[in-house]
């Protein structure tokens, strides 16, 4: 006998199973992106500085009238300082990309080093079961940004749009391999009935 639960839960089940099709659908054109921005990742690297500079850009002038409706509130300095800031930076971002690409894969070769070293470190000192696997990803890092720091500034023209065509990369692999899944599992009714 189903419950009101189960029969909502059968139901969920069912819709998102029916959408199989969809997750892999979604997964391959992800593949083929992020194929893309791996070939080209010089043009990718770029278009995605302009996209970060002008979200920056429009967010910025949305926090500057957010901060001027509520100029009353104690906390109006700061938050048409945020604004400002963002803005500008959405500015500079968009004015000198190269610049840009510059500093952003300086900033991501900084966090790799320092929470990869945190990661190992960590790691090899609270010795958790399977210990070692988070020591050498933590390791990798430490290197990966090494030598992002070490290619400076050539590793810049290149290293956003690969590291972003991979990650659409192993997401539209993971989207194909839940639709299959999905396909393959039992009805809503079934599961509701386990």
């Amino acid at each position: 006998m189903f419950t009101p639960f189960g029969d909502s839960l059968a139901a969920g089940v069912d819709r998102v199973r029916s959408s199989w099709g969809w997750f892999v659908a979604l997964g391959i054109a992800l593949v083929i992106l992020g194929t893309v921005c791996i070939i080209g990742n010089v043009t990718a690297t770029l278009a995605t500085v302009f996209a970060f500079g002008w979200l920056l850009l429009v967010g910025g002038v949305a926090a500057l009238f957010h901060a001027f409706e509520t100029r009353t509130w104690s906390g109006f300095f700061l938050s048409l300082l945020s604004a400002v800031l963002r803005g500008f930076t959405g500015y500079l971002l968009i004015r000198y990309p190269l610049a840009g690409e510059w500093s952003l894969t300086l900033l991501l070769a900084s966090l790799l080093i320092v929470g990869g070293m945190f990661r190992a470190i960590g790691a090899a000192t609270l010795r958790f079961p399977r210990w070692g696997w988070a020591a050498v990803s933590g390791a990798v890092s430490v290197v990966l940004g090494v030598m992002l720091l070490g290619q400076l500034p050539i590793s810049s023209l290149w290293f956003i749009g690969f590291a972003i065509g991979l990650d659409f990369v192993f997401d539209g692999a993971s989207l194909v391999a839940l639709g299959i899944a999905l396909r393959g599992m039992f009805s809503g009714r079934t599961f509701a009935a386990a």
